[in-house]
Protein backbone atom coordinates (compact mmCIF):
# COMPACT_ATOMS: atom_id res chain seq x y z
CA UNK A 1 0.00 0.00 0.00
CA UNK A 2 1.08 3.01 -0.69
CA UNK A 3 1.59 6.21 1.20
CA UNK A 4 0.80 9.92 0.34
CA UNK A 5 1.92 12.61 2.59
CA UNK A 6 0.35 15.57 3.70
CA UNK A 7 1.75 17.66 1.20
CA UNK A 8 1.50 15.48 -1.60
CA UNK A 9 -1.95 15.20 -0.78
CA UNK A 10 -2.88 19.01 -1.23
CA UNK A 11 -0.33 19.24 -4.33
CA UNK A 12 -2.88 16.89 -5.44
CA UNK A 13 -5.62 18.47 -4.61
CA UNK A 14 -4.63 21.92 -5.63
CA UNK A 15 -3.35 20.64 -8.72
CA UNK A 16 -0.15 22.71 -8.03
CA UNK A 17 3.12 21.91 -9.63
CA UNK A 18 5.54 21.28 -6.63
CA UNK A 19 5.75 20.82 -2.39
CA UNK A 20 7.32 23.94 -2.55
CA UNK A 21 4.13 25.62 -3.97
CA UNK A 22 2.15 23.84 -1.63
CA UNK A 23 4.35 25.57 1.82
CA UNK A 24 3.76 28.95 0.08
CA UNK A 25 -0.01 28.72 -0.25
CA UNK A 26 -0.10 27.32 3.36
CA UNK A 27 2.42 30.33 4.28
CA UNK A 28 -0.61 32.53 2.62
CA UNK A 29 -3.31 31.58 4.57
CA UNK A 30 -1.44 31.47 8.16
CA UNK A 31 0.03 35.10 6.96
CA UNK A 32 -4.03 35.90 6.45
CA UNK A 33 -5.76 34.17 9.74
CA UNK A 34 -3.21 36.22 11.98
CA UNK A 35 -3.30 39.24 10.23
CA UNK A 36 -7.40 38.85 10.48
CA UNK A 37 -6.53 38.11 14.38
CA UNK A 38 -4.37 41.04 15.04
CA UNK A 39 -6.78 43.24 13.62
CA UNK A 40 -9.89 42.32 15.96
CA UNK A 41 -8.66 44.41 18.86
CA UNK A 42 -7.68 47.63 17.15
CA UNK A 43 -10.96 47.62 15.37
CA UNK A 44 -12.86 47.26 18.80
CA UNK A 45 -10.60 49.81 20.44
CA UNK A 46 -11.26 52.31 17.48
CA UNK A 47 -15.32 51.57 17.52
CA UNK A 48 -15.12 51.76 21.74
CA UNK A 49 -16.68 48.46 21.83
CA UNK A 50 -17.46 47.96 25.54
CA UNK A 51 -18.83 45.36 27.28
CA UNK A 52 -22.33 46.59 26.86
CA UNK A 53 -22.03 46.68 22.74
CA UNK A 54 -19.62 43.25 22.42
CA UNK A 55 -22.63 41.13 21.22
CA UNK A 56 -23.27 44.01 18.31
CA UNK A 57 -19.64 44.02 17.63
CA UNK A 58 -19.16 40.31 17.02
CA UNK A 59 -22.03 40.31 14.49
CA UNK A 60 -21.03 43.53 12.80
CA UNK A 61 -17.56 41.76 13.05
CA UNK A 62 -18.29 38.71 11.52
CA UNK A 63 -20.12 40.38 8.78
CA UNK A 64 -17.54 42.12 7.55
CA UNK A 65 -14.12 39.65 7.68
CA UNK A 66 -15.62 37.82 5.12
CA UNK A 67 -14.57 40.68 2.48
CA UNK A 68 -11.78 41.78 4.34
CA UNK A 69 -10.28 38.77 4.74
CA UNK A 70 -10.81 38.23 1.13
CA UNK A 71 -8.40 41.10 0.59
CA UNK A 72 -5.87 40.29 2.46
CA UNK A 73 -5.83 36.62 1.08
CA UNK A 74 -5.23 38.39 -2.59
CA UNK A 75 -2.98 41.06 -0.96
CA UNK A 76 -0.74 37.79 0.80
CA UNK A 77 -1.07 35.64 -2.39
CA UNK A 78 0.95 38.92 -4.90
CA UNK A 79 2.79 39.65 -2.20
CA UNK A 80 4.26 35.54 -2.54
CA UNK A 81 3.59 35.28 -5.98
CA UNK A 82 0.81 33.04 -5.53
CA UNK A 83 -2.32 35.28 -7.20
CA UNK A 84 -3.22 33.40 -9.71
CA UNK A 85 -3.91 30.42 -7.28
CA UNK A 86 -5.57 32.79 -5.10
CA UNK A 87 -7.87 33.93 -7.30
CA UNK A 88 -9.08 30.86 -9.06
CA UNK A 89 -9.44 29.78 -5.50
CA UNK A 90 -11.77 32.55 -4.51
CA UNK A 91 -13.43 32.28 -7.80
CA UNK A 92 -14.46 28.54 -7.11
CA UNK A 93 -15.31 29.25 -3.59
CA UNK A 94 -17.35 31.92 -4.08
CA UNK A 95 -19.53 30.20 -7.28
CA UNK A 96 -20.01 27.37 -4.49
CA UNK A 97 -21.58 30.28 -1.86
CA UNK A 98 -23.66 32.13 -4.08
CA UNK A 99 -24.31 29.59 -6.63
CA UNK A 100 -23.87 26.32 -5.70
CA UNK A 101 -22.75 23.28 -6.85
CA UNK A 102 -24.15 21.13 -9.78
CA UNK A 103 -25.01 17.72 -9.57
Amino acid sequence: MARTGFIQKLKDRWQLKSGFQVIIVLIVFACTGFTVLFLKRPVMHFIDASEQYEILFSIIYYILILPIYQILLLGYAFIFGQFKFFWEFEKKMFRRMFVGTKK
